[in-house]
């Protein structure tokens, strides 16, 4: 009954009101209707006759249904289409995708011949070539995924489902936190809001903020946060949290001292402090600045530049100690997930680049990277080039007469002094800008040539020793240029070796006959040991003397004690012998064996540096370089050979020499440069190779050049 009713209704509201004409024209039989009745002309003051609308019968449903399946002229009366009708509605709500179509079906006529829209098909991942198909017309736009949506872009929204590994969480930290330092305050608060992120945990920013502040009321009640964070967890200790608490009190003590409030500062002491039993002595150290008069007095006592943002930046950063103990670092007490250390995005960098600095075969500059400035490119590994090493040749000096046995640099790197067969003592002055040696001063008076030269600590003085037949050590005043002291103790000694004494004006000195002596710049005797036949002789910082006798032995000679101990033995004998700076490392010139390098205080063999050809001949080895990470040595074959700590092969050998070069030496100062001596008459200069001008013609080989061998006769 209902379908029935429905069905009329739908028939009143489709169907126009019939009214006949008053000549009813013959109709001609036809097919069941299958197209539209065309109007026929209607007598005037009438409507056009319209036929009745005939029964149609729905088809059966398909999978697909489309515009010229449905038609648009349905019986309403039919039960059958009211099904279809009933069944058409249902899908409506059930596929999207049918939605259109089934909402023309029920608008009758005027729905007729209309072609609904297509549906968009929903892509879950968009089509590879879709992607990458090309606009070369800039008619076709970039997909809708690759220009981006605006509401990502501008931070609103998280990307969903957003993974991060431990290491991806520390490198997105490690940039918000470098973005703050350079004042993009915005991009990494954005930074942070995108990634899901916290730079610092909020208690440990609440406790950063009001130590800045100098509101210790509020700190402590964050320390009190920060010990509940803290007080289970695995990597901190007990004693750290009371260290950490300890910090922030004794600023607060000192601010209140230097305030001039003395009750408030003895509050501190007595109820905060002291109760917390840590580092007594450093509590009583703290309680006697009570008794400075004024703050300036304060700040002096206490090591202390003051109340302010640098002090209290200080607790959070560094704690300038009050003991000679290794300094406080607060955020070594907090752990980093908690709260980071200042600048550690550059201090990572500036240690990825020392130790690629360090790995360089040709870094001779300075290190470690200072992480405020950081001179190298991060873009790319750190490699030097050849070309900056000191292998080039930039000057040689022809001024002596006969072979060069010695030269030796200035510890200010200002002055190079050499020592001849000849019997003099030159002096050269370098030029850092032009890379360039000039001739200054010759000191005469030898007898048996000059085979060793020793700068004073402070430069002031050149000490000259000279062949196996010389009882004399020479001291020359390098400010007046004039000849200080002579000394000879007897007419029988044999003195060929020399070392200045760090920090202060005396030497020691000896030679293979026996005579091992301590004097002072005047010359006088001081101290002496008896029987120890010395070939070389080196000071350490202590005060120690480190002698290589004619045993293959060095040892170690105490003279304010008088005790000695073996330090090294070696299977031959010790030629020559250097002693880097940081006073840890030893370099032995070895007969038939080359250069051998020890470590004093493990008294153990590092390595055997190979290629280089030694005999019988005194040739002296350097350490070169910032970090005095460089070997340079001459050799029995007339070259040059630098080799890196690290390894035992050269990494470069540089010719040029005609004959033995019998010592090289590395300026101290300017690392790019070094001096080789050699039995062919001649100095000569090493450095980078844009130091020279491509203008300059090649230096002549010295027309006096003697023919192979050591032992020449004196020249008259």
């Amino acid at each position: 009954m209902y379908l029935q009713q429905r069905n009329d209704s739908i028939k009143s509201q489709h169907s126009p009101k019939f009214i006949p004409p008053s000549t009813p024209p013959s109709i001609p039989q036809h097919q069941p209707f299958q197209t539209p009745v065309p109007n026929w002309p209607a007598p005037v003051g009438q409507r056009p006759y319209r036929p009745p609308p005939q029964p149609f019968k729905f088809p059966q449903p398909r999978t697909a249904v489309t515009s010229r399946d449905r038609g648009v002229e349905a019986d309403a009366a039919d039960a059958e289409g009211a099904f279809v009708i009933s069944a058409l509605r249902g899908a409506r709500r059930a596929r999207a995708a049918e939605r259109a179509s089934l909402a023309s079906s029920d608008s009758g006529d005027e729905g007729a011949g209309q072609r609904p829209p297509r549906k968009r098909t929903r892509r879950l991942s968009p089509e590879p070539e879709v992607m990458h198909q090309p606009c070369a017309n800039g008619a076709v736009g970039a997909p809708h995924h690759l220009n981006g949506d605006a509401s990502t872009q501008n931070g609103d929204l998280q990307l969903p489902g957003l993974r991060m590994s431990q290491t991806d969480q520390e490198i997105v930290r490690l940039i918000g936190q470098h973005l703050l330092s350079i004042g993009l305050e915005r991009s990494a608060t954005l930074l942070m809001e995108e990634s899901g992120l916290h730079l610092e945990h909020p208690a440990a920013a609440t406790f950063r903020q009001h130590v800045l502040a100098g509101d210790w009321v509020k700190a402590d009640y964050d320390l009190r946060a920060l010990h509940d964070l803290l007080r289970d967890s695995p990597h901190v200790e007990p004693h750290n949290l009371s260290e950490m608490k300890f910090v922030v009190l004794e600023q607060k003590y000192l601010e209140h001292l230097e305030a001039g409030r003395a009750l408030d500062a003895l509050h501190v002491l007595r109820n905060e402090l002291t109760p917390l039993q840590h580092d007594t002595a450093r509590v009583h150290r703290l309680s006697a600045l009570m008794m400075c008069a004024d703050a300036a007095e304060l700040r002096a006592r206490a090591r202390w530049p003051g109340a302010g943002p640098l002090s209290r930046a200080a607790v959070l950063a560094r704690v300038q100690p009050l003991s000679d103990r290794h300094d406080v670092v607060l955020q070594a007490v907090l752990p980093p997930a908690l709260m980071m250390a200042p600048g550690r995005l550059r201090a990572l960098l500036a240690q990825a680049v020392a130790q690629q600095a360090a790995r360089c075969r040709f870094h001779a500059a300075p290190r470690p990277v200072p992480p405020d400035h950081i001179p190298y490119s991060l873009l790319a590994d750190h490699h030097c080039s050849p070309d900056r090493f000191p292998i080039h040749p930039l000057q040689v000096l022809n001024e002596h007469c006969d072979e060069v046995w010695y030269c030796k640099w200035s510890p200010d790197g200002s002055k190079l002094a050499s020592g001849s067969k000849d019997n003099t003592v030159m002096i050269w002055d370098y030029d850092p800008a032009a890379k360039r040696l000039t001739f200054r001063k010759s000191f005469d008076g030898h007898s048996f040539g000059v085979s060793y030269l020793a700068w004073s600590p402070d430069g002031r003085y050149l000490l000259s020793a000279g062949h196996e037949d010389c009882p004399d050590i020479w001291i020359w005043n390098m400010e007046t240029e004039q000849l200080h002291v002579k000394m000879s103790h007897s007419s029988e000694d044999s003195l060929t070796a020399a070392a200045w004494q760090r920090g202060s004006d005396k030497f020691v000195c000896g030679g293979a006959r026996g005579q091992f002596y301590q004097c002072g710049a005047d010359g006088a005797l001081l101290n002496s040991w008896d029987g120890v036949r010395v070939n070389a002789l080196a000071c350490r910082a202590d005060g120690r003397v480190l002698a290589a006798d004619t045993h293959h032995r060095v040892r170690s000679y105490d003279f304010s004690d008088l005790t000695d101990r073996n330090v090294i033995q070696e299977e031959h004998a010790v030629m020559a012998m250097t002693l880097n700076a940081a006073d840890t490392l030893l370099l032995l010139n070895v007969a038939n064996q080359g250069v051998h390098l020890w470590d004093i205080r493990a008294r153990a063999l590092v390595r055997r540096f190979r290629g280089l050809s030694q005999g019988h001949f005194t040739i002296h080895a350097c350490f070169g370089g910032a970090q005095q990470d460089f070997i340079a040595s001459g050799s029995e074959d007339n070259k040059v050979y630098i080799w890196h700590m690290s390894g035992e092969e050269p990494i470069a050998v540089v010719s040029g020499h005609t004959r033995c070069v019998n010592a090289v030496s590395w300026n101290p100062v300017h690392h790019d440069v070094l001096v080789s001596a050699s039995d062919d008459f001649t100095l000569r200069l090493w450095g980078p190779r844009e130091a020279r001008d491509p203008r300059d013609p090649p230096t002549p080989p010295t027309p006096r050049d003697p023919p192979a061998g050591r032992e020449l006769p004196a020249r008259s």
